[in-house]
């Protein structure tokens, strides 16, 4: 696929934009002025592949705890702020290397530009986040509701306070929960505009139907090149959107991390419990980072062929399978030891 060209941009190390790999972020869902429980959680979702973190600061103590957040933690830091431009100036204080605001809520020009100005001085980007269900009542009024064009005029007009003030350092944003409503605004902005796009579908859902909503909206997107960098909006714990993101990722074959596991939905061919070593494989599988495919078939029409493909799979008989490693047969293994022979054979890699 052909990526939208955007200028790149860096929140710490990681680079967004200018064609650098699509990045995944998550939030946290604790309370950031509890500086310990914040820096664990986030500490957790690195190690499970996330690679920049958002923060809300909604006072001064969750500005307060900042500091020693970023002391513990070894990504970059986006402080999410609303309202009070003190608060992003205490965040690029405590070394925040993002904000996440609105121009246009923070308080007037004079303001903001006492915001860009120090966070020009830091090197440090903004991102402008639009979402459906916090438009300017003018735009509601004019546009009759919450429309693409509302939000992509929404977001012009904040671009353009930063630019007047000669900031560019810019990403944006245009979440919805409606998917055609949030893909078209996207579509729209992007060919107004070379920031790079933070995308997702906000306020998805629990994990099941989350997942799905943010698997559709997200890849449409980025089936069509839309897209520097991924948050995955859960009801839940953000390990979850982290390996959501990732497994949207490695569906479009944009990002390798972990192992991809195919099996096969089961039919009345099956004479395995395929189910439960599909399962029990996937648990296993979750603890590694290496970037291979395996693949778990239940019978002899597609099993050979998709195990074959895989760097090793099993394709299963009636209570038997076939190991196969590289294309290549290796062994015949009963039922019951299947699992195990897999993974000597996935470990051996």
């Amino acid at each position: 696929m052909n990526r939208r060209k955007s200028r790149p941009l860096m929140v710490g190390g990681v680079m967004v934009g200018g064609g650098a790999p699509v990045s995944v972020q998550s939030m946290t869902n604790t309370d950031t002025r509890d500086a310990a429980a914040t820096t664990a959680q986030i500490n957790r979702l690195a190690l499970e592949g996330c690679e920049i973190i958002r923060v809300a600061v909604p006072d001064h103590w969750a500005a307060a705890a900042l500091p020693l957040i970023i002391r513990g933690i070894d990504i970059p830091l986006i402080a999410d702020i609303h309202f009070d431009y003190r608060l992003a100036l205490m965040a690029l204080e405590a070394g925040a290397q993002g904000l996440r605001i609105n121009p246009g809520n923070i308080g007037g020009r004079s303001k903001v530009a006492e915001v860009a100005a120090a966070a020009r001085e830091r090197g440090v980007p903004i991102r402008i986040g639009v979402n459906a269900g916090s438009l300017e009542k003018s735009l509601l009024t004019k546009y009759g509701g919450v429309t693409p064009a509302a939000m992509v005029e929404s977001a012009m007009g904040h671009i353009h306070i930063l630019e007047e003030l000669n900031y560019t350092d810019i990403k944006v944003s245009l979440k919805a929960s409606s998917i055609p409503l949030m893909v078209e605004a996207y579509r729209s902005l992007a060919g107004k505009v070379d920031y790079p796009f933070h995308i997702g579908v906000t306020e998805a859902g629990t994990l099941a139907t989350g997942t799905v909503k943010s698997a559709v909206g997200i890849g449409i997107l980025l089936s069509e090149g839309i897209g520097d960098t991924v948050r995955v909006s859960l009801t839940g714990h953000p390990l979850h959107e982290v390996r959501v993101a990732y497994d949207i990722l490695k569906a479009l074959g944009l990002r390798r991390r972990g192992v991809d596991l195919i099996s096969c939905p089961t039919c009345g061919r099956t004479q395995v419990d395929l189910i439960k070593l599909a399962e029990e494989t996937e648990a296993r599988l979750k603890v590694l980072d290496k970037p291979i495919r395996v693949a778990v078939m239940g019978c002899v029409v597609n099993g050979p062929g998709e195990a074959r493909e895989a760097d090793v799979g099993i394709a299963c008989g009636k209570g038997e399978g076939l190991i196969f490693k590289k294309g290549v047969v290796v062994r015949k293994v009963p039922e019951e030891k299947l699992l195990e022979e897999l993974m000597k054979e996935i470990e051996t890699l």
